[in-house]
């Protein structure tokens, strides 16, 4: 089960929760992230469209994203909203917790070979990469582009770098993106060539510094095409508005001609 270090989810935070028991004014769902703690969903917060019957929209031992609306501390009790829940938010929730998964399964295959448990494995690497990454499988994501250099810089300490490193190297598979831009560049000057090569060169730094893969090539002059390739679209997007920014400015100083396109 993924483990949260915290006890009780915070207000609008997205939680996976299973459905346990129905009635005619709402169900109760356990939260797999909290120790399966028990959260109550009215009935009114179960869907922003008619129902009949709200079993024609949860069933029992379904899975669902449902989004924390109340929270009492004192009492532990947590209410959640399903009809809250935006299909953009339960994509990326689900995605996230797949990866939690994922992450925690390397964990313990790290724990078994070393005697430890689960417990363990959390308190002596997967927090300490939480806390470093922002998440416990980008951590591991890290080790296997950067070794066990990653673990380290982390915080975490031997045998479980070594161990983990080992793991990643066989589980952990890296899915990268790619974009693409079209640049027409004209230059009229009688050295119009060596100017486009300076336009066409001048974010030649910019993937060192992102960790980015790039290829650039012709397409037919005047149409050149820079392809991205990164592990997210965020900093590939990044990565491509540089780009497009240094070489406006190298054709404005150049005195040519930049138009540019991008391909969906």
């Amino acid at each position: 089960m993924v483990k949260k270090r915290k006890q009780l989810p915070d207000v609008n935070e997205l939680v996976i929760g299973t459905v346990r028991r129905i009635y005619d004014h709402g169900a109760f769902v356990t939260l797999d992230e909290y120790n399966d703690l028990e959260a109550y969903i009215p009935l009114n917060e179960v869907s922003h469209t008619w129902f009949r019957n709200i079993r024609e929209v949860l069933k029992v031992g379904r899975k669902n994203v449902f989004k924390v609306i109340r929270v009492n501390r004192r009492r532990m009790q947590v209410d959640v909203s399903l009809r809250r829940v935006a299909p953009s938010e339960r994509r990326s929730k689900l995605y996230e917790w797949k990866r939690a998964q994922r992450a925690e399964k390397i964990l313990e295959l790290a724990a078994e070979k070393l005697g430890k448990t689960l417990d363990d494995a959390y308190r002596e690497a997967g927090w300490k990469l939480e806390d470093f990454y922002g998440e416990i499988y980008a951590g591991f994501e890290e080790t296997v582009l950067k070794g066990k250099e990653a673990l380290l810089r982390a915080g975490v300490k031997e045998p479980w770098a070594s161990i983990l490193e080992e793991i990643c190297k066989t589980s952990v598979k890296i899915s990268k993106v790619k974009i693409s831009a079209i640049f027409s560049v004209q230059c009229f000057q009688s050295d119009g060539v060596e100017r486009i090569r300076s336009i066409l060169t001048s974010w030649y730094d910019l993937p060192k510094k992102y960790e980015v893969e790039t290829k650039a090539y012709v397409v037919g002059p005047p149409r050149y095409r820079v392809d991205i390739i990164a592990l997210d679209y965020k900093t590939a997007e990044k990565v491509l508005k540089k780009i497009v920014e240094a070489m406006k400015a190298k054709a404005q100083e150049l005195e040519c001609s930049l138009v540019y396109e991008r391909l969906r």
